[in-house]
């Protein structure tokens, strides 16, 4: 695990930009955060940095939204889901136990049971107005060297 702190939307747009230089394909990405922490700057970030060229927007009444890019994000919002049996009738797993392209998650903590058995977990916390401490960590072994990478890509530049 690693943190960051950033002191403003285009320092955490450039994190979310690092982020997209070195993710895989295959790679599910959730966020956390409370309401306006920035995950939807963070996957607009990350999504035009993967060519994605039209408007990313958080899927809140859509549950997901398919960006097509160097390879496919696909990005879901649990925020207004109630029930586990609500992920199964939107295809959730269809899209996270065999991940083409990149899954990005939004509240996965609403359904902590429900995620896949290998993903990176981005927590989003305000610091201030504009400031963020955004913490990285991996669940399950597939990601731990690329989290290392990562971490190291971000504080070096390298």
């Amino acid at each position: 695990m690693f943190t960051c702190t950033t002191n403003s939307p285009e320092e955490t747009a450039d994190l979310a930009n690092k982020l997209g230089q070195k993710i895989r394909e295959g790679t599910v990405l959730c966020l956390e955060g409370d309401l306006g922490a920035g995950k939807t700057l963070f996957v607009q970030s990350l999504a035009k940095t993967l060519g994605v060229e039209g408007e990313v927007t958080s899927p809140t009444f859509n549950l997901m939204n398919i960006y097509e890019g160097i390879c496919p994000i696909y990005h879901f919002d649990l925020y207004r889901l109630e029930t586990e049996e609500e992920l199964d009738e939107i295809g959730f797993y269809e899209y996270t136990e065999e991940p083409e392209g990149i899954v990005v998650i939004e509240w996965p903590d609403k359904f902590p049971e429900s995620m896949p058995e290998d993903y990176i977990k981005v927590s989003i916390e305000r610091t201030s107005e504009k400031g963020r401490q955004l913490a990285f960590s991996c669940t399950g072994e597939r990601n731990e060297e690329f989290l290392k990478e990562l971490e190291t890509f971000v504080n070096t530049g390298h």
